[in-house]
């Protein structure tokens, strides 16, 4: 995977990411367009965690679930 996109079905992409930080809303959703540095920063946002938890979280996450989305 791209580090700075999420490639594939961003529709698909959304309940997955939904399911995992149900913090995220529509519109943080919106606004991420799967760009995956916006994605890091709502999960900081939302969250209150630092870089690195977000990033070993969207790598535990990409590596699970996004694979059985695509």
């Amino acid at each position: 995977m791209n580090r700075n996109r999420i490639e594939g079905s961003w529709e698909q992409v959304k309940g997955s990411l939904q399911e995992t930080w149900g913090k995220l809303t529509n519109n943080d959703l919106d606004v991420i367009e799967g760009d995956r540095k916006q994605l890091a920063g709502k999960l900081q946002e939302r969250y209150g965690i630092a870089q690195d938890e977000v990033d070993s979280q969207i790598k535990k996450w990409n590596d699970a679930d996004y694979d059985n989305v695509r």
